[in-house]
Order: C-alpha cells, then sequence, then structure tokens
C-alpha cells in the first residue's frame, strides 16, 4: 500500500515539475517583455526570446514574405489572371458608362471640372481674333497688285472668253434697239434738235430732204447695215478686248475702293459666332453628341485598356515588387509592434498547441515519476 502511494506521489510531483516547466519554458518565449536588473547585472533570461530576437525575426519575416508569400509568381496567379481581366474590364466599363458616358453632365460642367472657366467667351474671341487676322491677309492680298496679278488667271481666261458673247449681244440689242419704234422716236428727235440747232441751214437742209420722217427711215437703214457690217464686230471687239487688257492693268486697290472691309468683317464674325452657338453646344451631354460611345468603347476602348495594362503589369510585376521592398516593409512594422502584440499573434495561433505541450510535459513528467518511484522500490528490495 505504501509502494502505491509513493508511486502515487512521485507521478503527481513530477507531472507538476513536467507541466510547470512547459509552461515556464514557453512563458519565456516571450516575458519577461524587458531586462530585468539587480544594480547593473541583468537577470539571465531576460527579456524573452522573441523580445530579445526581434530584430532577427522582423528580418525572417520579410523574406519569408517576399520569398514564399508575396512572390511575382503567385500575384500572377492570383491577381493577373484571365477572368480577374474580364472582371476588371466590365468594372471600368460599368464606371465609364456611369460617370462619363451615360453622365447627366454637360460639356460645360466637364470643362468647370477641368478648370476651364468662361471657355464660351475666351473661344469666341480666340475665333474672332482668327477671322481678324485672315481676314485682314485676304485684304492685304487683294489690295496690294493689279488686277492682273491677284484675280486667278482662270477666271481672267474666262472673263476674256465672254467678249466674242457680250460683243454679239450689245450688237444683237443695238439692232433691235434701232429697228424699233423707240429707235425711230430717238432718231427723229435727234435728227431734229440737230436741224434746229443749225437755224436757217437746218430748215434748209430739212427743205432738201423732204419730210422728216423719211430721213428717219433712212438714218435708221444706214445704222442698221453699220450695225450688221462685218467691221463692225470687229472694231467693238477690239474696243472691248483693249479695255480689257487696260482693266488687267489697273491696280486692285482701285477697283475696291470705298469697299466696306469693316462691315464685312463685322458681318463675317457675327455670322461664324451665329452658326458656332458654342455656348448651346456646350450646353449637351457627351451622350448626346455620342450616344453609341457604350457601345464603342467597350468593344473597342475598354478591353485593349485592361489587355495593355495587364501585360505592363506582368512585364513590371518582378521589378514593382523588388522596388516596393517588401521584406525591409514588413521588418519595419514588426519592429514598431509591441512585444504585447507579437505574443498575442504568436498565441492566438498556437495558443491550443502550447495548452498541450503543458499537458504533454505534466504526462512526461506523471511517467517519469512512476518510473523513478519503481527504480528506488526495486533498488531497496535488492
Amino acid at each position: 500500500m505504501n509502494f502505491l502511494w509513493t508511486l502515487l506521489f512521485m507521478a503527481v510531483i513530477g507531472a507538476l515539475i513536467g507541466g510547470f516547466t512547459n509552461h515556464l519554458a514557453i512563458k519565456m518565449l516571450f516575458r519577461p517583455h524587458e531586462a530585468k536588473y539587480i544594480g547593473s547585472w541583468r537577470l539571465p533570461f531576460t527579456p524573452g526570446l522573441i523580445p530579445k530576437r526581434r530584430d532577427e525575426l522582423a528580418v525572417q519575416l520579410g523574406r519569408t514574405v517576399t520569398n514564399y508569400l508575396v512572390t511575382p509568381d503567385v500575384l500572377r496567379n492570383k491577381l493577373l489572371t484571365t477572368e480577374m481581366e474580364r472582371k476588371a474590364e466590365a468594372f471600368l466599363q460599368s464606371k465609364m458608362e456611369e460617370h462619363v458616358l451615360q453622365s447627366d453632365k454637360t460639356l460645360h460642367d466637364w470643362l468647370q471640372v477641368a478648370g476651364a472657366h468662361d471657355i464660351v467667351k475666351k473661344a469666341e474671341r480666340r475665333i474672332e481674333s482668327l477671322i481678324d487676322a485672315q481676314l485682314i491677309s485676304v485684304r492685304t492680298k487683294l489690295t496690294s497688285g493689279t488686277i492682273e496679278e491677284i484675280v486667278p488667271l482662270e477666271w481672267q481666261e474666262r472673263a476674256h472668253a465672254h467678249i466674242p458673247v457680250m460683243t454679239n449681244y450689245i450688237l444683237q440689242r443695238a439692232e433691235q434697239f434701232v429697228d424699233s419704234y423707240e429707235g425711230k422716236v430717238m432718231f427723229q428727235k435727234l435728227i431734229n434738235d440737230f436741224l434746229e440747232s443749225k437755224g436757217t441751214f437746218g430748215g434748209m437742209l430739212n427743205m432738201f430732204f423732204g419730210d422728216s420722217n423719211s430721213l428717219v427711215e433712212k438714218v435708221q437703214r444706214e445704222a442698221l447695215k453699220f450695225i450688221n457690217a462685218p467691221g463692225t464686230y470687229d472694231l467693238l471687239y477690239s474696243l472691248m478686248d483693249k479695255e480689257f487688257t487696260k482693266l488687267q492693268k489697273r491696280p486692285m486697290e482701285e477697283l475696291l475702293a470705298g469697299f466696306d472691309w469693316e462691315g464685312l468683317f463685322t458681318s463675317i464674325k457675327a455670322y461664324a459666332n451665329k452658326e458656332l452657338a458654342l455656348d448651346t453646344r456646350l450646353d449637351k451631354t457627351i451622350h448626346d453628341y455620342w450616344p453609341k460611345g457604350s457601345e464603342w468603347t467597350a468593344e473597342n476602348l475598354t478591353p485593349k485598356v485592361m489587355q495593355f495594362a495587364f501585360d505592363q503589369a506582368q512585364k513590371q510585376l518582378e521589378d514593382s515588387l523588388k522596388k516596393l521592398k517588401l521584406d525591409e516593409i514588413v521588418k519595419e512594422q514588426v519592429d514598431t509592434f509591441p512585444v504585447s502584440v507579437l505574443e498575442d499573434l504568436v498565441l492566438g495561433i498556437s495558443r491550443r498547441e502550447f495548452k498541450m505541450i503543458t499537458v504533454l510535459g505534466a504526462l512526461l513528467g506523471g511517467i517519469i515519476g512512476i518510473v523513478q518511484g519503481m527504480i528506488v522500490f526495486f533498488t531497496n528490495l535488492s
């Protein structure tokens, strides 16, 4: 009976020692958080293992993150996938439609967002300035030479080609007038005025020719013969050709003298502003001008943008991770953690395992106590 009590006692003592030892060893991983001193002498095993090796732990965690957790291959396999590209494309397209293509904002609003204020007035002033510059240039060009130098040669050739037509037209109209009643009246008036202006000599001529009507008819016939004579056409054509040549040599400024340039400038600028109607045009949305914008961007723009972005991300991923220096970031963050946070972090993951280690220590201590008790008992027997 004493033997059993001895075994039980030694098993309990062994279990207490084993469990307490393991529990103390686990605590010493984190506790104490700071070094303890007696005078200038630092107590052994202070601070705990993890606080004492925190710098090495931070470096090792950083290496673990960069070498095994956040690697280019991991990011490619998890983030830069075809499915992720489609989701990103759909997200981008929806945001573009919501905030841009189908937005109620007018072009005025977008210009305000971009920081462009009073754009209509500025544009109108700029347009008027450009029109003024162009019109002044045109006026200078038109008034700085002769008609022959300024008017296009093709126009001059076309005008010269119309001289025969004009000559025939003038002769035809002259023939019609001379042979008409109005022509007869005109000739009679001219003859009467001529004879009256000559006094007695005119009366003698009137008596010599007889009735004035017959004289008028004779003049009409002679005038018609003159108009229909071939030489008359040549004479008139030659006169018109010479006048046309003289006209070509005249300064363009002389021809345009008295032309209201300022009125023309004002009218053109007013017409341009009226037709442009910038204020009205800018008071519409992007959808008003581009109703099929959503379909076009979804087919031609968004896929290419996302494909380009993912291609560049894959090409630059490794360099970008190196530039980020994740190991240094992790080290810096771990260095700034209070030791209690590290303790909670480790215990939060391994609390159950640590309890099992404590229980296992107690179990082993109890078994060792029983073995020791049996060794003592059999030793005493011998």
